[in-house]
C-alpha cells in the first residue's frame, strides 16, 4: 500500500466514484489485509491516517458483485479497526435513519 494522498484521492474519485471533498470517509487496504489506510476531508485539508498490524489481519467486509465498494456505518468502521469480525456480529433491531 504506497499510495499517499494523490494515490488514494484518484481512487475515491475514479474507481469508487465518489468526491474525495465530500466529507466522507474513505478505507483502503491492502492485498494481505494487514494494512489500512484512511482518506478523510476536514473542510480545510485531506487527512491521511494508516495503521499497519503486527500480527493478524483484518476481518475486511465482502462486496456485492461487481461493486468496488462497501459502506459502512461509523460502529462498523471502529469495530472493523479495533480487530473485531464483522460477519459475526449483528445489529439490534433499531429504527436507524440511512444517511443520504
Amino acid at each position: 500500500m504506497r499510495k499517499g494522498f494523490e494515490g488514494l484521492y484518484a481512487l475515491s474519485r475514479d474507481r469508487i466514484g465518489e468526491d474525495p471533498l465530500s466529507g466522507h470517509v474513505f478505507v483502503f487496504c491492502n492485498g494481505p489485509r494487514t494494512r489500512v489506510k484512511v482518506l478523510y476531508w476536514d473542510g480545510s485539508g485531506l487527512w491521511v491516517c494508516a495503521k499497519r498490524l503486527e500480527k493478524g489481519r483484518f476481518s475486511w467486509p465482502e462486496a456485492v458483485e461487481g461493486c468496488a465498494r462497501v459502506k459502512l456505518a461509523r460502529e462498523d468502521l471502529v469495530l472493523l479497526l479495533c480487530g473485531i469480525e464483522l460477519d459475526r456480529t449483528r445489529r439490534k433491531g433499531w429504527y436507524r435513519r440511512e444517511p443520504e
